[in-house]
Parts: C-alpha cells; structure tokens; sequence
C-alpha cells in the first residue's frame, strides 16, 4: 500500500528525492512520516507531515537539510535529502495510518513500505 522510491547511492553533499506512492484509501486524510534505520540501529524517524500538510516536524539530525512535502492530488509524500552525510545512509520507510501519540515512534504508525536504500559514499 505504501512504495518508496529515488534511493541510490550519492557522495557526501549530494541530493536525493524519496517518493512514497500510495493508494488513495491509504493516503486519503492520513499523516504520513519518514523514517530510517542503518544497520544495527533502531529506526527512527526523521520526517513528519500531516493530512494537510499544515503541520511538519524533522529530527534535529535532519532539520534544515532534509525537506517533507505532499501532492495529496497524486497520493504521494516526497522527502528531498540536501547536504547529505555518511550518517544518514540508511534504508529509508515511510509510514502511515498514525494513530496519535508522538509522531517519531514508529509503533504509532499502522503502514509501512518496503524501504528504499540511501548510501551516502
């Protein structure tokens, strides 16, 4: 119900668009988040938006270089990655059906994609 996309291997500093595309019954009036896990680490989350786009949070570790938006016309949530770090590869998940509570915990979210793999190199 949720595809990620626009993962790939970039060097330090470069740019990626993320993509998750979901069905219309998926997306239609859900708050959708980003997160991320690297390899021995839990998942976190990085990026949060809600139905309407009106309200948009980032980690710390991602503020003012990562960028959440929506097209709820296409049902699809974008995740621009700018002035990329080694840190931030990972395998990138988004998430809906947030059923309320803090919006980085990812127990708080009903679906997920399969991921897109970022290797920052």
């Amino acid at each position: 119900q949720l595809v990620e996309s626009g993962g790939g291997l970039v060097q330090p500093g470069g740019s990626l668009r993320l993509s998750c595309a979901a069905s219309a019954y998926t997306f239609r009036g859900n708050h959708v988040a980003w997160f991320r896990q690297a390899p021995g680490k839990v998942r976190e989350g990085v990026a949060y938006i809600s139905s309407q786009g009106g309200t948009i949070t980032y980690a710390d570790s991602v503020k003012g270089r990562f960028i959440i938006s929506r097209d709820n016309a296409e049902n699809t949530v974008y995740l621009q990655l700018n002035s990329l770090k080694l840190e931030d590869t990972a395998i990138y998940y988004c998430a809906a059906g947030f059923a309320g509570g803090s919006v980085f915990r990812a127990a708080n979210y009903g679906y997920w994609g399969q991921g897109t793999q970022v290797t920052v190199s």
